[in-house]
């Protein structure tokens, strides 16, 4: 049990240090400070700043400011100085009645640190009120019977100064019949009395006229005065008598006006007017006087006004009773008014630091206020709540000032603004509560960064769109607020096939809109990677990315491409070969061709657009092979031309062409026999078409004559004015080269427009050859020669082979044959691959051809150098059983090779150790044409 008692006695004496040091504490921090009464306004009270600690400019940066409640303000603070000063006149007498010290407290607020420091400035006393009688006139009635020493109460005169300057004594006029004695009471108020010295007579003086005069001790003096008048009457043997010496009643405040309080009475046991007695009030205050009334027949005391407890508690005054013959007595009521809960607490709101910023600490203080109730005990006590479960919690402060602070991070996205109400609610019964609403703002801080919808997002785009197409829009939200939710989109740097990522794409800053910069083809490449930033415009910003892929889809805007058969660089039409005993479907060749683009624009399909024999051969669908489409007939021509489109299933579909011709033949002899027994039919319309191309030539050739003529002319007089141009060379220096014409452009020109023409000796009708400028680095694709000149076509051309005048051959040399494996192109497999590949032996079919041409070049010129016969072009001694390869001139040389930048050589000439040669007689013109 000893051990329990102990420790009861340690946490006891624990909680008795820490309140008295919590009391040390709050005295330490009291600034004590004293000011006469009556001063003029701005009368310097003290140096508030320095007892502060504080700066002059400290005061206003601070926010230092006076707090009270409930009252006008008496003080204030001139920042100026730093001085607490007077707000106004101050009335000791009317702030603190006849209280022996006068303080008034209030409390300076440092805001900024929500501190709060109490003041207590004593207003001390000054003699500035004159002692005051209640009556100026006074009658006072004295019976000739009364015996010397007998004393009368003579009313007291009231001077509302304290210490000094209050009532310190009375003065009678010089009088032989009366005399004054002053009484002190217990509470130190005197109260004169007046003496009787000398025995009256009526008879001899029926009044006696005095002077009471009252003084202060003040400096300078003060006093007042009232003039006595004393009545001598006839015999009067009994006084009437109170039946108690201090009434005292309770009442409370709330008590409504002419309520009865209590009655006093005194009793005169004489008769007739000495009797009769009268009432009236002897001695109170002037504030009391019109609180209550009395009757002067019963000696009723009732209300005449509402009273008040926290005006005034208790009330003290004298009643007198007299009767007819003027014989006094007095009795003391004492009223003691009684609170009730009849005032609701007041909250006054010192301080309230709004708007807050949501990152605002914990514990931040967001309201000061104080909170009180006019009431006592209680009902004066008051305690304060809120009601809603916030982030916010009271915290009392000093005396009854609480504070509000948070107890938890705030976050404005959830809640922008709080409605916060505080109750206040006394103890009293029933108890009374006031309710305050407090808004509170909550201020944006950047703390969330813009969030996009999606984490990545997938665009598609066809390919050739314009440029600054609009291709795709995103948009990220921030939920903060003003400027740090204004989001501002860019693209983060990257760079594609070794340009930035901006020369491609560009996006609206503040939209998000995605625009092209390029025109994007699908061939190039088929998607792009990006990363959109979106950043908003806090301080500091913050951002966030998304990933945004754009796929590129493919159009239908690239036209097949024909890579087998190659279109000669010669200009003439490639040859196939097929047997005059070929089967139906014998494969004479297969057309290869691609397209650049994708999926259905790149399907394929192949159909026989012409053909000089219809019916005779047949296109595959999908594999584009060349088959015969039925058996070989004599009749059949030798030489078939073929034209093959090659189509798209592109929307709208794009199509190319490619021209075959096809020789039909066993083997090459077959072909010149063939060659040899066919007749050019006369055409009136050949010979006019000759003259026309005559004439085009003549025309050219005289413009280009013309030209040469003038660049020679001015050649000359650069070199007559070569003097001129090294003067101002200076200024060439910076043009770049290719704004000027070099050799090379020349010579370009001049290969350009060279032609060379000749016609046949004995033909029926004349003929112009104009062949293509050959370049050894230079290749004529097939479009060139589509575009250029119709000549090139080897469809449409007005030259064919047929239109060449022959001679009859020669049998052909039984062993200058080729076997079915040596026949060129696929032809010559009997097993050929049906898939689509490539022919085995390219090498052998391109040189048949070179020798199929140069066989038909050199009968064109044989009637002129070989010395043929009339229509004949002189074939027999070159085609002769002695005539062998060695004697066709070679042409591999102008061969060139699919995928390759080499020129095919003489192998054969160097296998068997030969020089290239030419038939008999013809090294000449063989050479003239390696030259062409």
């Amino acid at each position: 049990m000893a051990a329990p008692t102990n420790r009861l006695h340690h946490r006891r004496l624990v909680l008795l240090c820490l309140f008295l040091g919590r009391l040390w504490e709050t005295g330490a921090s009291q600034i004590r400070y004293s000011v006469p009464e009556e001063t003029e306004e701005g009368y310097i009270v003290g140096n508030i700043s320095k007892d502060l600690g504080l700066e002059l400019r400290e005061l206003a940066e601070r926010g230092v400011r006076i707090v009270s409640r409930g009252r006008t303000q008496l003080f204030a603070l001139n920042p100026r100085s730093g001085s607490l000063v007077t707000a106004g006149r101050i009335d000791r007498e009317e702030l603190c009645a006849q209280s022996a010290r006068c303080l008034v407290n209030f409390k300076v607020l440092v805001e900024d640190r929500v501190q709060l420091h109490g003041i207590e400035i004593e207003v001390t006393d000054i003699n500035d009120n004159n002692p005051k009688f209640q009556v100026e006139n006074l009658e006072v009635k004295i019976n000739e019977i009364a015996l010397p020493g007998t004393r009368y109460p003579l009313p007291d005169a009231v001077d509302p100064d304290v210490g000094l300057n209050s009532l310190q004594s009375y003065q009678l006029s010089l009088n032989h019949h009366f005399s004054l004695d002053v009484q002190t009471g217990d509470d130190g108020t005197i109260s004169p009395e007046l003496v009787l010295e000398r025995a009256l007579d009526r008879e001899e003086d029926a009044a006696h006229h005095l002077v009471l005069v009252a003084s202060d001790g003040g400096e300078p003096r003060r006093s007042s005065t009232v003039h006595i008048r004393v009545t001598v009457l006839d015999t009067n043997d009994n006084a009437p008598v109170f039946a108690q010496q201090v009434y005292r009643v309770k009442v409370p405040e709330n008590v409504p006006p002419g309520t009865r309080l209590l009655t006093v009475s005194a009793s005169d046991p004489d008769e007739g007017t000495n009797g009769e007695v009268a009432y009236k009030f002897w001695k109170i205050s002037e504030k009391q006087s019109p609180l209550f009334q009395l009757n002067g027949n019963t000696g009723e005391i009732s209300t005449a006004k509402s009273l008040d407890y926290e005006e005034c508690a208790f009330y003290d005054m004298e009643i007198q009773a007299e009767d007819g013959g003027a014989l006094k007595d007095r009795t003391k009521v004492l009223i003691s008014v009684e609170d009730v809960n009849d005032n609701r607490p007041e909250v006054t709101i010192t301080s309230l630091f709004s708007p807050v910023r949501e990152d605002a600490p914990q514990g931040t203080v967001i309201v000061l206020f104080n909170a009180h109730d006019r009431d006592s005990g209680k009902n004066g006590q008051v305690v304060c709540s809120i009601k809603e479960i916030l982030p916010f919690q009271l915290e009392k402060s000093v005396e009854d000032y609480y504070r509000l602070l948070t107890v938890q991070n705030l976050d404005r996205e959830k809640t922008s603004e709080y409605n916060i109400t505080v109750t206040a609610t006394d103890r009293g019964t029933p108890s009374l509560s006031m309710e305050i609403h407090i808004t509170l703002h909550v201020v944006d801080v950047n703390d969330n960064p813009p969030s996009f919808s999606q984490t990545s997002y997938s665009v598609y785009l066809p390919e050739n769109n314009l440029r600054g197409t609009s291709i795709f829009s995103v948009t990220a939200h921030d939920p903060d607020s003003n400027e740090n939710a204004r989001v501002v989109y860019s693209l983060v740097e990257d760079t594609i096939q070794g340009a930035p990522l901006s020369s491609y794409v560009s996006i609206n800053s503040n939209t998000g809109v995605l625009y092209a910069l390029h025109s994007f083809d699908y061939e190039q490449f088929r998607d792009l990677q990006m990363q959109v930033r979106a950043s908003d415009s806090g301080d500091p910003p913050l951002s966030s990315n998304v990933s945004l892929s754009l796929f590129v889809l493919d159009q239908n805007d690239n036209m097949p491409e024909i890579l087998y058969p190659m279109l000669p660089t010669d200009g003439s039409t490639g040859v196939e070969l097929a047997p005059r005993s070929a089967e139906p479907g014998y494969l004479v060749t297969k057309v290869v061709a691609v397209d650049r683009d994708s999926g259905q624009n790149a399907w394929l399909s192949y159909r026989l657009l012409k053909a000089s024999e219809p019916g005779l051969f047949a296109v595959g669908l999908h594999t584009g092979e060349v088959r015969t489409a039925r058996a070989l007939l004599d009749r059949d021509a030798l030489k078939q031309s073929l034209v093959v489109a090659v189509q798209d299933h592109g929307q709208p579909p794009l199509s190319a062409t490619v021209s075959l011709t096809v020789a039909v033949a066993d083997s090459i002899p077959d072909i010149l026999a063939e060659l040899g027994s066919l007749e050019s039919p006369a055409s009136p319309d050949d010979s006019g078409l000759t003259l026309y191309l005559v004439v085009a030539v003549a025309a050219v050739s005289c413009v280009f004559l013309a030209f040469v003529i003038v660049l020679l002319a001015l050649r000359l007089r650069r070199w007559h004015t070569s003097h001129l141009l090294q003067a101002s060379g200076g200024g060439l220096a910076g043009v770049p080269t290719s704004h000027f014409v070099g050799v090379d452009g020349v010579r370009a020109f001049l290969q350009t427009y060279s032609h060379e023409a000749w016609l046949t000796a004995d033909s029926r009708q004349s003929h112009v050859i104009f062949p293509q400028p050959n370049y050894a680095d230079t290749l004529v694709s097939q479009e060139s020669c589509e575009k250029s000149e119709p000549l090139c076509a080897s469809d449409d051309s007005r030259f064919p082979i047929e239109d060449t005048p022959l001679v009859p051959q020669a049998p052909p040399n039984t062993d200058w044959r080729f076997s079915q494996a040596q026949r060129p192109g696929t032809s010559g497999s009997q097993n050929g691959d049906e898939t689509g590949t490539w022919p085995n032996n390219q090498f052998d079919t391109e040189m048949l051809q070179a020798m199929i041409l140069a066989s038909a070049s050199e009968a064109a010129d044989g009637s002129s150098t070989l010395g043929g016969g009339a229509g004949t072009m002189g074939l027999s001694a070159r085609y002769g059983p002695q005539f062998t390869l060695q004697h066709v001139p070679d042409y591999r040389q102008n061969v060139y090779i699919p995928g390759s930048n080499a020129t095919l050589t003489n192998a054969a000439g160097k296998r068997d150790g030969k020089a290239p040669a030419g038939g008999n007689g013809n090294k000449k013109k063989s050479g003239k044409k390696e030259k062409k």
